[in-house]
């Protein structure tokens, strides 16, 4: 099992230029264009996906039980991910208001003061069937959630379960930039596998060493990886027609996840000894499950049987 720890959240997403009707503007009114709800959260998205694709998949993180949190839940047992970590509270949903640009791009800007997610609790346990723990986005970022995550991250490293971290940096949610570089410096040593965007290495002033490996997502460019041992490959992105890019770097992580586990990867040991093919045949399937997410509105990963 593959445990995802981190926020989920209810990402507003402006409508398409035209509505599922065709019309003109999305039906907007005035300047502003419609806002779609939309399940979301880079932890939860890459939850969805890991699912979606196959892999036995459990949440940990503790959402609302207002009706956003109820239908995050679904969303999670829809794709067959495991609830059982998850923890419930009173406290609204964290919303994320996407703006979209030109090329699909997506920004994003967060209403997270006093949500359920940043009071997440250190579970007393994971599975004993936990192979592989990922996290990253703002539930590293935002207290006092933020200590209790890096506090599992520590404990699972320390207890020989591959771990994988996406910062996927969000800088309006960061109050202290260098402190930020700062401790997730301190987090290094406790990752197998370190995910970034080419905006992510140029905001944390670079591609850090320590990672068994670290994978650089470079947008349409595709994707490269970078080993301990110093090797370096790369593939191209898949075409595709861009709608957005919400939730294409969650895919990645839960494609990258998806192919270690199916060719019994999930140790830095293993990531050691994978060869330039092998290594070609991951970052190949993730540019691909990456393209289907950017084709759709809105964070909405692929499933496996669309791989094939």
């Amino acid at each position: 099992m593959i445990v995802v720890a981190g926020e989920a959240l209810i990402d507003l997403v402006p409508r398409p230029a035209a509505d599922p009707a065709g019309a003109p503007g999305g039906g907007a009114v005035g300047p502003l264009p419609p806002l779609l709800p939309r399940l979301g959260g880079g932890p939860y998205n890459t939850a969805v996906a890991l699912g979606r694709l196959g892999t036995p998949t459990a949440f940990c993180s503790r959402v609302s039980t207002d009706g956003f949190g109820t239908a995050l839940l679904d969303g999670l047992r829809s794709a067959r991910v495991d609830t059982s970590l998850v923890q419930r509270g009173p406290e609204p949903t964290t919303l994320a208001v996407a703006s979209v640009g030109s090329d699909g791009s997506a920004g994003y800007g967060f209403y997270a003061q006093g949500t359920a997610d940043r009071l997440f609790e250190l579970p007393a346990q994971l599975p004993p069937s936990a192979r592989a723990l990922a996290l990253g986005t703002c539930s590293l970022v935002l207290e006092p959630g933020a200590s209790a995550y890096e506090a599992l991250l520590r404990r699972e490293a320390d207890h020989g379960v591959f771990t994988l971290l996406d910062p996927n940096i969000r800088p309006p949610v960061i109050p202290d930039a260098d402190a930020y570089r700062a401790r997730f410096a301190r987090w290094l040593p406790y990752v197998s596998l370190l995910k970034l965007s080419e905006e992510d290495a140029r905001w944390l002033g670079g591609v850090p060493r320590g990672p068994a490996a670290v994978v650089l997502t470079r947008g349409g460019e595709g994707l490269t990886v970078r080993t301990r041992a110093g090797a370096e490959f790369a593939v191209p992105a898949a075409p595709v027609d861009v709608v957005d890019t919400i939730g294409a770097g969650d895919t990645v992580n839960a494609a990258l996840l998806h192919r270690l586990a199916a060719l019994d990867a999930l140790s830095e040991r293993a990531l050691d000894a994978l060869d330039e093919e092998r290594w070609r045949d991951i970052l190949g399937f993730a540019a691909r499950a990456a393209a289907v997410t950017c084709s759709r509105t809105g964070a909405e990963p692929p499933y496996e049987d669309e791989l094939s």
